[in-house]
């Protein structure tokens, strides 16, 4: 009989073969999460490095595209632009004759008066990107900046403001009428005398050697001079910009663009809608934007009263609004019934601008002689500018060099500006606009765009229940014609 004893069971007895078997298991257990260990640590090693290649390739890709934009925009070929001695010229609203001598530096302080907003290099790097510049893809960014200053400038400036300092144009780069009298000499024509062209700096930056300083303007040009100034702050390029490339991008996102991206005019409208809704720099200003290509009166109206939520009823201010109809005139260029309309369109004076310019390549048009398109152009890359310092130059952000462009190389893709500052202006803006789209061909059934009277959602409930009724009555009628009888061959139709 085996008998086990009580020490055996608690010391159980472990041969040397067995000891063996398992040290060796657990050697090559051991081994192998090791190996499994490195190589794990290989491989996510080997992820991380590829990760930090790409990122580094597509980080030195930017910064070639942007040093290519950089050189490719940051000069620019000065061409002399001719311009009719006998046909007007419209300027946003205003009218000169270059026949007439006075109007020939009238216009061109005009035009230098208007702010100009052009790529920019070497500002704080755009929020989750490496970009430092937006050349080579943010000119309709720029183009819209541009339009809505002039909005901004009416609203605070008027109309008829006219920048002390404006520059004017030089004879090699303009062919126009002038004063031969050498004895004629105007305040004007003392300041250009003033005024040396710096050819380095490229165009529109202008050096003045002597002139007028602000401190010796009067109280009423000083205060006006730092609204123009205060402006211009609002579209700096960073971040605390309310109008600035980093606003603007950062409001893209909602549209699904991002910084290096193509902006439409269209998306643009409504980028600039968000931008002054957000901003408390002009909260009696407000932005609306077309539907369809469609002004809904009402929608306007509620818009410009509403005040910290109330009603229309209980509000008896009015908000000054700019109103935005993005358009299209055409289908792949532009269609030549909608000239006429367009000039017409630049010939008034609550007219802010458009912007459009040639496929993929935007342009703010600000004026018109004969067939030819005057514009601004955003495709000139220029230094940083730090807005946020007292006193910061401003010949940078002005242009004395006019430029033209035939009306059949506008792109039909466009967004037409306008301004009212109050309830009366804003009537007279229908009044004017509406007769203004009326210059149509009469066969051309199509305006570019119209005014309704009510709020688009009346319209949108109007076309459901129209929509309704007609297939009620559809099926109605045929409920009444409908009989027990047998159908026989002649209640068939061939279709």
């Amino acid at each position: 009989m085996n008998s086990v004893s009580p020490s055996s069971l608690l010391y159980p007895v472990v041969n040397e073969e067995d000891v063996i078997k398992t040290d060796s298991k657990r050697f090559f257990t051991t081994q192998v999460g090791n190996r499994e260990n490195r190589y794990n640590g290989q491989r996510n090693g080997t992820e991380a490095l590829e990760q930090s290649e790409y990122d580094e390739v597509d980080r030195f890709k930017s910064k070639l595209i942007s040093a290519w934009n950089n050189v490719k925009y940051g000069w620019a070929v000065k061409t002399k632009t001719n311009f009719s001695k006998s046909s007007p010229l419209y300027l946003l609203g205003h009218t000169y004759h270059f026949q007439l001598e006075d109007d020939v530096e009238n216009f061109q302080k005009d035009f230098a008066s208007r702010i100009w907003l052009t790529y920019r290099r070497e500002f704080q790097q755009l929020e989750g990107t490496i970009w430092t510049t937006d050349s080579g893809w943010g000119c309709m960014l720029r183009s819209g900046q541009m339009l809505l200053a002039q909005g901004l400038m009416m609203h605070i400036l008027t109309r008829g403001w006219i920048w002390p300092y404006a520059p004017l144009t030089p004879d090699s780069d303009i062919d126009i009428f002038r004063p031969r009298s050498p004895s004629r000499w105007s305040s004007s024509s003392v300041q250009q005398a003033l005024i040396q062209t710096d050819r380095s700096r490229g165009p529109g930056e202008l050096r003045r050697i002597h002139g007028s300083s602000p401190a010796t303007l009067d109280h009423h040009t000083a205060e006006k001079e730092q609204q123009h100034r205060r402006i211009i702050s609002w579209f700096g390029d960073h971040p605390m910009a309310p109008f600035g490339i980093h606003q603007l991008v950062e409001l893209g996102k909602t549209a699904g663009k991002k910084a290096g991206d193509w902006y439409g005019p269209s998306i643009v409208a409504h980028i600039l809608r968000k931008a002054v809704e957000k901003v408390h720099e002009v909260k009696d200003l407000s932005v609306y934007v077309a539907q369809d290509c469609t002004v809904y009166k009402a929608d306007v109206v509620r818009l410009c009263h509403s005040e910290a939520g109330r009603s229309v009823e209980s509000s008896s201010q009015w908000k000054a609004v700019i109103i935005l109809v993005p358009v299209r005139l055409g289908g792949e260029t532009l269609n030549p019934v909608y000239m006429d309309c367009v000039k017409e369109l630049l010939k008034l004076e609550c007219c802010i601008g458009i912007i459009g310019g040639k496929p993929r390549h935007s342009l703010y048009f600000l004026g018109f002689q004969d067939d030819f398109l005057l514009y601004l152009d955003p495709h000139y890359c220029q230094p940083f500018v730090d807005v946020t310092k007292d006193n910061f130059p401003l010949e940078s952000f002005h242009c004395s060099f006019p430029r033209k462009l035939p009306f059949s190389k506008m792109d039909p893709s466009c967004t037409v500006g306008f301004y009212a500052r109050n309830q009366k202006e804003f009537e007279i803006l229908c009044s004017e606009v509406t007769e203004a789209l009326m210059s149509l061909p009469s066969k051309e059934k199509y305006p570019v765009f119209t005014f309704a009277e009510g709020p688009s959602q009346d319209y949108m409930q109007e076309e459901l229940f129209s929509c309704f009724t007609e297939k009620t009555a559809a099926l109605s009628q045929s409920s009444k014609s409908a009989k027990p009888k047998r159908r026989s061959m002649d209640d068939f139709v061939l279709l």
